[in-house]
């Protein structure tokens, strides 16, 4: 069983409520999906102790079968989140041919217990409350022409494109030889999202200058101009390819859209065709709301 977690933890410079699924740090919040969460605070309950990749297969994936390229995937996205380097760790260190190990501080985050606010006298709460009664009158003019003026922003921008950023794809071969391949992809994907008129498409290169920065998403949104981000992974199995891609709603971090595609590699192009076209579909289903 995995140890028991305070409901907040302060994991390096993050604070983690896993109640809420976010992580927060210097007033920016990262959402996590659930199973990143877990697979989090498992490393958090071994802080320093490197816990195998069956152990996380285990208590993560419960009840779940899938191959250790699941967790792979899942530390690399986990540790683009926390905006860690693999080569020089400050949260997760790969242990070859072990597993991982959390090398932060853990500790529980310590709340700040508000102060009391002193309460005002008889005479000054009535000088108040006649204030706010004249404030609330105004108020109400006020909001009744805010509502309106939002009114025409949100018709407005149900009428702009929706800014997508395309991360660089992730080569997740064992060998980690495979980058050009994953550059095609990230490329052939941005070339085809740029085509729906629906969408403002930064171009591949602007992406490709955030390789090695290990940005947050809401970073690299905000170096983008963009609203949603599309990232993922390549993996090749024989003669196939493994190529994983989601959708990222920036100032929330929840994830829109997700999706897996296992087919030969001569389908490559018409995997990312498929990318496209679901990007485009969760979008306009709500997604850009």
């Amino acid at each position: 069983m995995t140890a028991s977690h305070p409901a907040k933890l302060r994991i390096g410079a993050w604070r983690v409520d896993p109640d809420a699924g976010v992580i927060t740090r210097d007033g920016e919040a990262v959402r996590l999906e659930a199973r990143t969460m877990r697979l989090l605070l498992e490393l958090a309950a071994h802080p320093g102790e490197v816990v195998s990749l069956d152990a996380l297969l285990d208590r993560v994936w419960a009840g779940v079968t899938v191959t250790p390229d699941s967790v792979y995937q899942a530390v690399t996205s986990l540790r683009r989140l926390l905006g860690d380097d693999p080569k020089r760790p400050s949260y997760i260190a790969t242990v070859p041919r072990r597993g991982y190990r959390l090398v932060a501080a853990v500790a529980p985050w310590g709340e700040v217990a508000a102060q009391a606010r002193p309460r005002a006298s008889g005479r000054v709460a009535l000088a108040l409350a006649t204030v706010a009664l004249a404030v609330a009158g105004a108020g109400a003019v006020w909001i009744v022409g805010q509502t309106v003026q939002a009114r025409r922003a949100q018709v407005a921008a149900a009428h702009q494109p929706v800014a997508v950023g395309v991360l660089p794809f992730l080569d997740l071969t064992p060998a980690m030889d495979e980058l050009p391949l994953a550059d095609d992809v990230t490329e052939g994907l941005t070339d085809k999202l740029a085509k729906n008129p629906r969408l403002r498409i930064p171009g591949f290169r602007a992406a490709f200058n955030l390789r090695g920065k290990h940005a947050s998403p809401a970073q690299a949104a905000k170096a983008l101009g963009v609203a949603y981000l599309v990232d993922g992974s390549v993996r090749l199995q024989g003669d196939h390819v493994r190529i994983a891609a989601r959708l990222i709603r920036a100032d929330t971090g929840f994830v829109v859209w997700s999706q897996d595609y296992f087919r030969p590699l001569a389908d490559t192009f018409a995997i990312q065709d498929a990318i496209a076209a679901a990007v485009g579909q969760a979008l306009a289903k709500g997604g850009a709301g």
